[in-house]
C-alpha cells in the first residue's frame, strides 16, 4: 500500500460523513480517494446522489468495508464499535467519529483488542491554531503552566446546522453537547497537558427525554487542574467556546475553535499572526487529518487522536453525564 492511493469508504452520510467526503475529493487522489459511501437512510443516499454523483453508493456497510483500505465511521455513536469491529475483522483500518461508544466498558474492550489499527477524528490533532498554542508553550511564553479553563455555550441545542440529526443528537443516550463539543476540548487538554483524571462533575437534564442543558466539572489533565462549564441558552451565538491555559508568566487561549490568542502584559489578547475563522481553518485541518489517515492505513506513525486518547476523553464525558 506504500505506493498506492488509500481507499477510504464512508459509513454514514450525515453532516460529518459529507464533510469528510468533500475533503477527500479536494485531496490529492494519489494519496487518498473515496471508494464508496453508505447510509441506511434512503433520503441521505438520494442526497449523496445529487451532491456527489460520481461517488459510488454502496448497498450496505459490508460492501463499504470490502471496498476500503480504511473505513471512516460517521454514523450515530451507538453503532460506532459494531462497524469498527467489522472493519478490523476484515483486515482494514478504522477512522471514526467520537465518541468511540456510549458504553465505556465496551469501548475499553475495543481499545484493548484493536491495538494501533484505529484512530478518532478529533481535528484539533491537525489544527494550525493548536500548533500555535503548542509553539507558545514550548517557547516559554506563559512560563510554567498552572491551570486550564474550558467554557462552552450555545444559543440552542442542537445547533441550527445539526437540525437533521435531532432524532439522536438531542437525546440523552447518544447526543448532547458534552459528547459532541466538550469532548474536543478535553482531547485538546489531554494532548497538550496529559491524561485526564480526578473527575468531579455533574450534568443537568431539565427537559425529560432530551440531552443535558448545563454541565459543571473539575478534573486534572496531567498535573494541571481543569475547570469546565457549559450551558445552552446563555449566549446569542450558535456556538461559543474558549479554552484557556494560564501560566505563572502569561496565558494563551483558543477561541471559537480556531483563533489562537496570547495575553499581553497590558492584559489585552493578541491573535496569532495566521489566525483565521473556523470556516477557513476547518478545510486545512481536514486536509492534514486525511494525511494522517493515509499513514494510519499504511501502518505508519501518525499524529491523529489515538484510541487510548479517545477512550480517556470518553471516560470523562460519560462520567460528567452520569453525575
Amino acid at each position: 500500500m506504500a505506493n498506492k492511493s488509500v481507499a477510504i469508504g464512508i459509513i454514514g452520510a450525515g453532516i460529518m460523513g459529507e464533510r469528510l467526503l468533500g475533503a477527500i475529493l479536494q485531496q490529492d487522489p494519489a494519496l487518498v480517494h473515496v471508494c464508496g459511501i453508505w447510509d441506511p437512510s434512503p433520503d441521505a443516499m438520494r442526497r449523496m446522489e445529487r451532491t456527489f454523483p460520481d461517488v459510488p453508493r454502496l448497498p450496505d456497510a459490508a460492501a463499504v468495508i470490502a471496498a476500503s483500505d480504511c473505513v471512516y465511521v460517521a454514523s450515530p455513536p451507538a453503532s460506532h464499535l459494531g462497524h469498527a469491529r467489522a472493519a478490523l475483522a476484515a483486515g482494514k483500518s478504522f477512522f471514526g467519529e467520537k465518541p468511540l461508544s456510549v458504553d465505556v466498558a465496551d469501548a475499553r474492550a475495543f481499545v484493548a483488542e484493536a491495538g494501533n489499527r484505529g484512530a478518532v477524528n478529533f481535528p484539533f490533532a491537525s489544527s494550525f491554531a493548536v500548533a500555535a498554542l503548542r509553539d507558545w508553550i514550548d517557547k516559554g511564553e506563559i512560563g510554567t503552566p498552572r491551570r486550564i479553563d474550558i467554557e462552552v455555550a450555545f444559543r440552542i441545542w442542537p445547533r441550527p446546522w445539526q437540525a437533521d440529526a435531532v432524532a439522536w443528537l438531542d437525546k440523552p443516550l447518544q447526543g448532547g453537547f458534552t459528547r459532541e463539543v466538550v469532548s474536543h476540548f478535553l482531547f485538546l487538554s489531554r494532548r497538550l497537558a496529559g491524561p485526564l483524571h480526578g473527575l468531579t462533575g455533574r450534568a443537568s437534564f431539565p427537559e425529560a427525554g432530551q440531552s443535558e442543558r448545563r454541565i459543571e466539572a473539575t478534573l486534572r489533565s496531567g498535573d494541571l487542574p481543569v475547570t469546565l462549564a457549559g450551558a445552552v441558552g446563555v449566549t446569542t451565538k450558535d456556538d461559543h467556546n474558549v479554552w484557556t491555559l494560564e501560566g505563572d508568566r502569561g496565558a494563551i487561549r483558543l477561541c471559537d475553535w480556531s483563533i489562537a490568542e496570547r495575553r499581553l502584559p497590558d492584559g489585552s489578547w493578541q491573535p496569532a499572526p495566521d489566525a483565521m475563522p473556523n470556516e477557513r481553518a476547518r478545510p486545512l485541518a481536514l486536509k492534514r487529518q486525511l494525511e494522517g489517515v493515509a499513514k494510519l492505513a499504511r501502518g505508519e506513525a501518525h499524529h491523529l487522536a489515538t484510541l487510548e486518547e479517545a477512550l480517556n476523553v470518553q471516560e470523562i464525558v460519560e462520567g460528567i453525564l452520569a453525575g
